[in-house]
């Protein structure tokens, strides 16, 4: 199992609000396919998929403001 976090977005940006995934739990993926839309004061950003297979768990709520380096979801393998 794979957990992706979220990246950091620039210099200065040391968190980000979770707009809406794209995929949930259950949906196959694919190596750089978004997964999630993040939104800070400066720019939107999409968050792809490290690893391919399915979503397993999203561990963050649209709305909820995370981190830097914030697991937001995870992929299994199967």
């Amino acid at each position: 199992m794979v957990r992706v976090t979220l990246p950091e977005l620039g210099e200065g940006i040391a968190e980000a609000t979770v707009a809406c995934f794209h995929l949930k739990p259950g949906d196959p993926v694919n190596v750089d396919d978004d997964v999630v839309e993040v939104v800070t004061d400066k720019a939107t950003f999409n968050v792809a998929s490290t690893a391919a297979g399915r979503i397993a768990e999203t561990f963050v709520a649209e709305g909820d403001q995370v981190p830097v380096g914030a697991a937001l979801f995870s992929v299994s393998d199967s």
